[in-house]
Order: C-alpha cells, then sequence, then structure tokens
C-alpha cells in the first residue's frame, strides 16, 4: 500500500476464533485453600525447636547406666546374686581373705601391679578364669565406679548371725565388740563402718534385713577390703537380737546426739559391748533407742547439728579402743 495509507491499529489474524474462557480453572479455589494449619513449631524442619526434639529423642534411645550394666551381666552372663568387686585394694583384700572368687576381669594396665599378681595366682588356685576387659567392659560391669583396671565376680555375700559373732570374739579369748545399724539405708556408709570396724578391733557388723543396705559392691568398693575381714550379720529383727545379745552379757549403747553422756565418759567401755547407730537424720528408732542401757552423745563444738552414721561410728569406735587400751594393764608390770 504505497505511502501512508498503511492500515494502522492491530489486526485480526486469519484463522479460527478463540473461545471464551469460562472461570479460572481451580485456580482461585486452590490458593483460597491455602496449606493447611501451620505445623508446630518442634514438627518443622530447621527450626531451633525442631532439632531440640530430635536431640531429645537421639539420648532418650541411648542406654541408661543401668541398662549398660544389664547388658554387660548378660555378655558376660553375671548371675543376677553375684557381685562384682572392683578397685585393686578390694580386689586384692578379697583374694587375701580367701573369699571365692568366680571370674577376674582385668585390664592390660593392672597386669603389672604386684597386687594384681597375687590376685591372678589365687585364681589360678581356684580354678577361676581371668578375663582380659577394656575399659568400657570394666565401666559397664562396675556401673562406672572406679575400677582401677580389675573386678572380680564373687558370689552372693555370706551373713552369718549375730550370736556367731559373740561366739568367735569368745573363741578368740576377746572382749567383745559389735556395731549394729538401725535403719542405714545407704551402703557407702555401710562400706565405711566396715572399716571403721576393721581399723578399730571390731568384732563384727549387724544389719537387720529390711530397711538396710547390703553387703553389695559399694559396700564393698568404700570398705576398701574391710568386708573382707569384718562379718556381718543380718537379722530378721534387730531389737529382739539385741535383747538375745543382752542376755549373754552385752551391753547396748545407742549413739544419739541428744544423750547428756559423752561417749568419751563411757564407763562400760572395757565391758562386752554392741554400739548402735542410727540413721541420719532420724537416729535410733524408738524400740531401738528403748533397748539400749544407755545413750551416749558425740559433742560437736562447729554449727553443724549431726554427723553422718558412718562418721560418727568411727569416732565412737575409736573413743572405745582408747578407753579399753587405757584400761589394760601394762605388760612391763
Amino acid at each position: 500500500m504505497p505511502g501512508n495509507d498503511r492500515r494502522h491499529g492491530a489486526m485480526r489474524k486469519s484463522g479460527k476464533k478463540k473461545p471464551p474462557l469460562k472461570g479460572s480453572g481451580g485456580v482461585r479455589r486452590r490458593g483460597l485453600e491455602g496449606k493447611g494449619p501451620t505445623p508446630k513449631a518442634e514438627d518443622r524442619v530447621g527450626h531451633p525447636k525442631a532439632r531440640a526434639k530430635a536431640l531429645a529423642q537421639a539420648r532418650a534411645a541411648q542406654p541408661t547406666h543401668a541398662g549398660r550394666l544389664e547388658e554387660a551381666r548378660r555378655r558376660f552372663g553375671v548371675p543376677g546374686d553375684h557381685e562384682i568387686v572392683c578397685g585393686r585394694n578390694a580386689v586384692a583384700e578379697a583374694a587375701r581373705a580367701r573369699v571365692p572368687i568366680t571370674r577376674v576381669f582385668m585390664s592390660s594396665s593392672a597386669q603389672d601391679d604386684d597386687r594384681m599378681n597375687a590376685v591372678v595366682r589365687r585364681a589360678a588356685l581356684v580354678g577361676a578364669p581371668v578375663i582380659e576387659a577394656t575399659k568400657l567392659d570394666l565401666e559397664a560391669l562396675t556401673d562406672g565406679a572406679v575400677h582401677q583396671g580389675v573386678a572380680i565376680e564373687v558370689p552372693a555375700y555370706e551373713y552369718v548371725l549375730a550370736r556367731d559373732l559373740l561366739d568367735r570374739a569368745h573363741n578368740a579369748g576377746r572382749t567383745p565388740l559389735l556395731v549394729a545399724l538401725d535403719q542405714v539405708t545407704d551402703p557407702h556408709n555401710l562400706g565405711a563402718v566396715l572399716r571403721s570396724a576393721g581399723a578399730f578391733g571390731a568384732d563384727g557388723v549387724i544389719i537387720p534385713e529390711r530397711r538396710s543396705a547390703g553387703v553389695n559392691a559399694t559396700a564393698w568398693k568404700v570398705s576398701a577390703g574391710a568386708a573382707a575381714r569384718v562379718p556381718v550379720a543380718r537379722e530378721t529383727n534387730l531389737v529382739r537380737s539385741l535383747q538375745g545379745l543382752k542376755r549373754r552379757g552385752c551391753f547396748v549403747v545407742g549413739l544419739d546426739g541428744r544423750a547428756t553422756t559423752p561417749v568419751e565418759e563411757l564407763n562400760l567401755a572395757d565391758s562386752p559391748l554392741v554400739l548402735v547407730t542410727g540413721a541420719e537424720g532420724s537416729g535410733l528408732s524408738r524400740l531401738v533407742r528403748d533397748t539400749c542401757d544407755l545413750l551416749v552423745s558425740i559433742p560437736i563444738a562447729g554449727t553443724v547439728e549431726s554427723l553422718n552414721a558412718a562418721v560418727a561410728t568411727g569416732i565412737a569406735l575409736y573413743e572405745v579402743d582408747r578407753l579399753r587400751r587405757r584400761a589394760a594393764p601394762d605388760p612391763l608390770c
């Protein structure tokens, strides 16, 4: 088309006309539906609370101390009534006292110790196998205790009767000195009492069957081997046992912080004696207190209101031993 006579504006293309659209094809409807309710923060990927939740689940899936101990017992086949005694002193004392040893678990680092060589020789005499164990094995077997690279498996502790303790003292020609624990439930305290009893010449320790700690692996460890030398009697009824000892000539002396007689003034120290210690806090039970012939106290000068049961027992045993040595005749006279 010459000149400026060309047609201006849009021009319809030739072809079939496009039909008009009906609606939006669901686009708007889907947009209005949204993405549903907002998930909780702990369920959102990457959210700090979601990471904290995943960490807590991972920790919960890890075995607990009790679970690791049970797993180690199953792996090594330790019967439920056997105890695992650990620590070089405790193990050496147990071997020296001829405690029946079932097995010895030892790491390579403990094999250069002369005391452990004696334990190995003792195990060989009784036919107990020596098993080389890793640090993780020992930690699992001892429930995380300080094992020092060695542990032994021993049968359940063999308790005696209170009258047996008295007979042993009489047969050895000694003036009986016994310790009774009333409702002391912490095995650490029992182990410490056994250690003090061995240091100051006590003939044994009496505990009740109920509401009392028994001689377990913890008591063995804390006693530093004294559990192998100091016998323990386990009585069904502590009051009845104390009454029986009184009928056989023993005096029963209870430790009580409110008593007016200090332990250093005890005038029964050179007599057959049973020292009774109660639980920390509650002290002696009413029936045990009524059974005692005398109540004595340990004077405390500081701001502490009471002493730990094991500490109080150790102080009382020291005082009795001191009074007995002072009353003993001089062998040079």
